[in-house]
């Protein structure tokens, strides 16, 4: 069966959420990642922008690799094959410091995205067996900075920052974050003291601080149109790849 998905620009578009120069964009990053090679055995049956297409189509579809595979001509196991192969090489590149830092302001937010390893995921407050992952996004442009590796969605969101590594990344540079954030040098709300109210200059930071930081989930929001972070199957670093995958791909679709 003929790959129905390259047959029209609009099955590209309408199947991953990027137009065709965003995708160009993305197979360009792949092809000088090595995604070309082969690691051993036959040669690939599909060419590399088919095969990273697949990859794509799986992250906003979450459609199972049976499901995929008369999708592409292809078996299951061939397209396991191609997402444990590219997938990790769809990853966002993490922006090591800014270059107008004092002028920046990022957002820095724990997102839960259910998942069925019980190694990476925990019983969480969204009633679900979900893992914390921690993001930072640009405050103007509504780009993913960066974003960590997956903890159990039990983890608290200070924590979850602590252990991160993240906080490399901000350096000179103002990062907001909400109340669960205590004490990790974040700029948070004021919070509420026993038997002390809020001041007004106190309360009109907080709304401010809100409607800046509204932002990030607004984020997540765009980010979990890729229904693999609605109910993730992937085992092992399995999420984590999905997570940057799909992180380079939100900011493709913002920035072209």
């Amino acid at each position: 069966m003929a790959a129905v998905l390259c047959a029209e620009r609009v099955w590209v578009e309408t199947f991953t959420g990027l137009r065709m120069t965003q995708f160009s964009s993305l197979l360009k990053v792949v092809r000088e990642r090595g995604g070309n090679g082969t690691l051993r055995g036959r040669p690939w049956s599909l060419p590399l922008g088919e095969r990273v297409l697949m990859v794509a189509v799986y992250y906003r579809t979450n459609l199972t690799m049976r499901q995929l595979g008369p999708l592409f001509g292809v078996s299951s196991s061939t397209v396991c094959r191609v997402i444990q192969r590219l997938g990790p090489l769809l990853a966002l590149e993490p922006v090591s410091r800014a270059a107008d830092a004092p002028d920046r302001m990022w957002i820095v937010d724990g997102t839960l995205i259910p998942v069925r390893d019980r190694g990476v995921g925990a019983s969480s407050r969204n009633y679900r067996f979900s893992a914390n992952v921690q993001v930072i996004v640009d405050a103007e442009t509504r780009l993913v900075v960066a974003a960590a590796r997956p903890v159990p969605g039990n983890t608290a969101d200070a924590r979850a920052w602590r252990d991160s590594g993240l906080a490399e990344h901000c350096h000179g540079v103002t990062v907001l974050g909400d109340g669960a954030y205590i004490n990790t040098g974040l700029v948070i709300p004021h919070r509420k003291r026993p038997g002390r109210a809020l001041l007004k200059g106190e309360e009109e930071d907080n709304a401010a601080h809100r409607k800046v930081r509204a932002r990030v989930e607004h984020v997540f929001s765009r980010m979990k149109n890729y229904k693999i972070l609605r109910d993730c199957r992937q085992r092992g670093d399995g999420l984590h790849h999905a997570v940057q995958a799909v992180a380079r791909m939100h900011n493709l679709a913002l920035a072209a």
